[in-house]
């Protein structure tokens, strides 16, 4: 099985797929370190982003023979995988992660109004059929892990639930009227 969880940057992607790949014993892959130690994979350095441009299809044929896997990252939903897992954040909180983390104030804009917008949601859903998302907002990573292992479990049974299928969570209206 290949899962991806994918999110905006600074959701917890990385801290939930160290979890989850614990208790399922699968090989944990994060794009971002992967594509660091595969420069070839660099298209090019986005001097206004402050990031690397990705090349998408080189990087699905590199991770094309992974199995019993999961590739978290912010692109992750751009491979291919058995299940999406969605991680989301109340812009607001992620507001507070990012700038912690040192993001300059365009940087912080940019990724709260992709969250706000749904964007790696959005994208999921455009590029998979069995995507799901979770509120991580105010959970313990190990919290949100245990949802991850839920939705894993369940998929596999046949048997989606419900309250983490794609479109539920909504922070629009937070959003604009914080403009």
């Amino acid at each position: 099985m290949r899962i991806l969880i994918t999110g905006t940057p600074g959701v917890g992607k990385s801290t939930v797929a160290k979890i989850v790949g614990k208790e399922l014993k699968y090989k944990v892959i994060d794009i971002g370190k992967f594509v660091e130690n595969n420069r070839d994979l660099i298209l090019e350095y986005d001097e206004e982003r402050e990031t690397n441009v990705v090349d998408i299809e080189k990087l699905k044929e590199k991770l094309k023979n992974e199995n019993n896997v999961i590739i978290e990252g912010h692109l992750s939903h751009f491979l291919d995988g058995d299940v999406v897992i969605v991680l989301r954040l109340h812009p607001n909180e992620l507001k507070k992660r990012l700038e912690k983390r040192g993001y300059n104030s365009k940087k912080v804009r940019e990724n709260v109004e992709a969250e706000a917008l749904d964007v790696c949601l959005i994208e999921s859903v455009e590029n998979h059929k069995n995507v799901f998302e979770i509120d991580t907002t105010g959970k313990s990573p190990k919290d949100v892990a245990e949802e991850v292992l839920e939705i894993i479990k369940t998929f596999k049974n046949g048997k989606p639930i419900e309250k983490y299928m794609p479109g539920k969570i909504s922070w629009l209206e937070e959003f604009f009227n914080a403009l």
